[in-house]
């Protein structure tokens, strides 16, 4: 196995080695070319009800580089109960990231020489914690590293490291974190595109999201394949784009362009594009006159057969845009997919859902529903007035699985 210091080599897992073993603290202050950070207790399992901070400094004129050497948490998809949080700086910094599970990320990259990293528990379900190194880095290296930043030039572009020489390297993380003035938003469209490929976009993939953090509830999309993302348009002013590559396969990377432009356009306007996406999976659906009668008709038997797709999930996002409701559901079970595009992260999988009328059928966030409905040309499901929707119960659970397995 890979050895790293202070830690010696054993056979087993280096903190065996407990004569060398470090011990760690909750949280503290750091400093220096570089250095480890643990979870208080760490090899055992850290304390609940607990939030741990610590403030790394690396010399002036250097960046902050932080790679977890093991990773250890309660897994959850938004990573709501414990988690890592990363920031640029030691005071009210922009959140770089947050973790949990067992999942590392590639290497993580301050903006200056201050980072500041944050560990916090709940009450329950704990694991064995984290142990991170720091080093200290040049700021404008693009070696096999380093990449993201800030961009807040009008227009401008960024690129997976090595591009076009050769492949991305593995084991990397990068955020370029885009920032408009604040009566702009921003158009965001990928030249050439290619990353590992995976259905579920599980290994190497780029993720936006609206605003300034990685952050579930505010995703766009996620990502990877050879065929560009069709051209982004950004809710307000700011943009987070982040590149993540495994230890296995790589590839080519991407070359991405930005550009700001004025919030009052036409909503029908559609950016340009080099690719060969239909022009109806980039415009905003037009909503439907909410004049249905709203009220769910029939029954779970009879929607069955003429729904594209049966789920049931969690409503995690909601958000109103031009009459309709645009909603993410977490999903607690799938009896039929159709060409519902579904995610998937880890063991976690969401589908994005349109309510063409927003408060019909009302759905509402952090609530769990069983969802009927049709689906778009880009795979998002769609529901209507009269669409099939209420409350799920687990002693739903036993229908549903009856009429999956029966023939339409």
């Amino acid at each position: 196995m890979k050895c790293f210091a202070p830690f010696c080599c054993c056979k087993t897992q280096p903190w065996d080695c407990l004569s060398h073993r470090p011990s760690f603290t909750c949280g503290g202050v750091v400093s220096g070319e570089s250095g480890f950070i643990g979870s208080e207790g760490f090899p055992g399992v850290y304390p609940p009800n607990s939030k741990c901070t610590w403030k790394i400094t690396v010399p002036e004129g250097k960046v902050v580089v932080l790679s977890f050497r093991y990773l250890d948490l309660e897994s959850d998809n938004l990573c709501r109960y414990d988690f890592v949080d990363i920031y640029n700086g030691h005071a009210n910094g922009q959140r770089i990231g947050r973790f949990c599970g067992t999942v590392k990320p590639g290497a993580l990259v301050s903006n200056s020489n201050k980072m500041l990293v944050q560990m916090t528990s709940d009450a329950n379900t704990a694991g064995s914690g984290f142990v991170a190194k720091f080093s200290a880095a040049e700021p404008h290296e693009r070696g096999d590293q380093y990449c993201g930043g800030r961009l807040e030039k009008p227009s401008g572009s960024f690129q997976t490291p090595n591009w076009p020489e050769r492949d991305y390297p593995a084991g990397v993380t990068c955020s370029w974190h885009i920032i408009a003035p604040k009566n702009q938003l921003i158009e965001l469209k990928f030249e050439k595109f290619d990353v590992e490929r995976d259905n579920y976009c599980r290994y190497d993939y780029v993720a936006v999201f609206n605003g300034g953090e990685i952050n579930d509830a505010k995703r766009i999309g996620k990502y990877c394949g050879d065929s560009p993302p069709a051209p982004i348009l950004s809710e307000k002013n700011e943009l987070l784009i982040q590149f993540l590559s495994d230890l296995s396969l790589t590839a080519d990377g991407f070359i991405g362009h930005y550009k700001f432009r004025p919030k009052k356009l036409p909503i029908t306007t559609v950016p340009p594009t080099t690719t060969a996406v239909p022009t109806t999976s980039i415009v905003k659906p037009t909503v439907a006159p909410c004049q249905q009668k709203c009220k769910r008709s029939g029954t779970l038997e009879s929607n069955y057969c003429s729904s594209n797709f049966v789920i049931t999930g969690t409503v995690i996002t909601a958000v109103t845009r031009a009459g309709s409701l645009h909603a993410t559901v977490s999903i607690i079970n799938v009896y039929k997919e159709g060409n519902l595009a579904i995610q998937q992260a880890g063991k976690s999988m969401s589908a994005k859902i349109i309510a063409v009328c927003k408060q019909c059928p009302l759905i509402r966030r952090g609530l769990n529903y069983i969802i009927m409905g049709q689906v778009e040309e880009d795979g998002r499901g769609k529901i209507f007035p009269n669409s099939f929707v209420m409350g799920f119960k687990t002693k739903n659970s036993k229908i549903l699985n009856a009429l999956k397995n029966r023939t339409c």
